[in-house]
């Protein structure tokens, strides 16, 4: 087995919305989290797990681990509190603070602009980004990040899991507070989305050229569920629509001709301009990130005659008989990590970052001894083996490993029993406690792992 290059980065991925609390301070403004209610097996999200008053805890714990790469989320409406407005200079100084604590510690940042907590202003006034004003004010606030970090930052993201605004899930997240959820609203979503993208990618190169710009997906491999015809044709069109549409355009090939037969002919060519058109043709990002969890499996005749690709999945996912799922059904699937890092590899020639990687557990402490989470450490040897086979067998050139959440966040549906840490937060969704920090047995094993940069694991 090769060696992992020396500056091979190892961490940790999280978003402002599930960590930093600390909702009305600091002059931050509201974003649609702020409003969301608590449920029976949800939180809601003031306080999180307290980030904003406890990160040097938190960055201590990462720099123990030997972990040298964190990737965060910056809170739009911390730094701009209405998302178009005057700019809020406690909070940009707040992740000033922020920035020089990871670098302190020798963990290279690595910035999102946006992981769905639309400023409420925003969501309130315009429908969030159905609305091309919106587009406008996020490459505002993006391009006032990079003038404040850029010379501090070498790794960026603007869009969290941006293929999700290319389905279903895209209502939940853009700031979309009314309508009837149409595919028009879909496409103008996703595709002011991907200009503010192509706007600050072309900005961060311009203004600070070593500085490198990522896209990101959230890759589920899809399988046909068998090798019937049209089982394999929609999991290809599935693929097209969700992930190689945007790959595309990351490698400065424009958008998919598959995707753009379907606009015409749906009658959207008002969203997607000319000009945009020919912005989108000369990008060229620095490096593929993905999250992966799982992959799934796709059953052609379960989907009703008609359904637009981008909603297959709400009809025909099915149950891979030949996967082991957790408790929340995601299928765990190690092969299917390496299947998409070599393909991204083989298809662009970028490197790839996987950013996203975990398995979440409803877990309780009893006070007293290290939660014992051998599950964890399995889920994270196979997905860690099967990417340096990506690597050593197949040739791909990948830049780190990035688990989601590695001390406990709340969820993303705000559900703190589920959890993805290595680190016990002493919390759960109605009683705060004290928030304690507290190693799993998986703490120790990822240590070593990091620490012998993958050789002992």
């Amino acid at each position: 087995m090769k060696k992992l290059p020396a500056d091979f980065l190892w961490g940790n991925s999280v978003s402002s919305m599930q960590t930093e609390g600390a909702w009305n301070e600091g002059g931050k403004g509201m974003s649609v989290y702020d409003i969301r209610e608590p449920g029976e097996n949800s939180s809601d999200w003031k306080v999180a797990t307290d980030s904003y008053h406890r990160y040097e805890e938190d960055f201590d714990l990462m720099k123990d681990l030997g972990m040298n790469c964190y990737r965060f989320q910056i809170a739009w409406s911390r730094v701009c509190p209405t998302g178009d407005g005057a700019f809020n200079e406690e909070g940009i100084a707040f992740y000033h603070r922020f920035i020089d604590a990871l670098i302190a510690r020798g963990i290279e940042p690595m910035i999102c602009l946006y992981h769905f907590d639309m400023p409420l202003h925003l969501a309130n006034e315009y429908n969030g980004f159905t609305d091309r004003r919106v587009m406008e004010a996020f490459v505002r606030y993006g391009q006032k990040m990079i003038d404040c970090y850029g010379s501090k930052v070498k790794y960026w993201l603007t869009f969290n899991e941006q293929n999700l605004y290319h389905g279903p899930e895209a209502f939940l997240i853009s700031g979309y507070t009314r309508g009837d959820k149409t595919l028009r609203d879909m496409y103008a979503i996703q595709h002011h989305v991907m200009m503010a993208h192509a706007h600050l990618t072309h900005y961060l190169h311009e203004t600070h050229p070593r500085q490198l710009m990522g896209g990101m997906l959230a890759h589920a491999l899809v399988y046909p569920a068998t090798c019937k015809p049209r089982d394999y044709l929609c999991a290809q069109q599935l693929d097209e629509f969700f992930n190689q549409n945007l790959l595309r355009v990351y490698a400065g090939e424009g958008y998919s001709p598959e995707v753009l037969t379907l606009v015409a002919r749906e009658g959207f060519n008002d969203i997607y301009r000319e000009e945009d058109l020919a912005l989108l043709a000369t990008i060229k990002n620095d490096y593929l990130a993905f999250s992966y969890y799982a992959s799934r499996t796709l059953d052609s005749d379960a989907i009703p005659q008609g359904t637009p690709v981008n909603n297959y999945m709400l009809f025909g996912d099915k149950r891979n008989p030949f996967l082991k799922a957790t408790e929340w059904n995601w299928q765990i699937d190690p092969l299917g990590f390496r299947t998409i890092i070599t393909r991204y590899y083989n298809d662009w020639r970028m490197p790839v970052f996987p950013i996203e990687n975990g398995i979440g557990v409803i877990e309780a402490w009893d006070g007293v001894n290290p939660v014992e989470d051998d599950y964890r450490i399995d889920y994270h040897r196979e997905h860690i083996n099967a990417m340096r086979a990506a690597m050593e067998e197949d040739g791909a050139e990948v830049i780190g490993y990035l688990g989601w959440g590695l001390i406990d966040i709340l969820s993303s549906q705000g559900d703190m029993r589920k959890r993805y840490g290595v680190v016990y937060v002493n919390r759960d969704n109605h009683d705060l406690k004290d928030l304690k920090r507290v190693p799993k047995k998986s703490y120790a094993w990822l240590k070593r792992a990091i620490h012998s940069n993958g050789e002992e694991m």
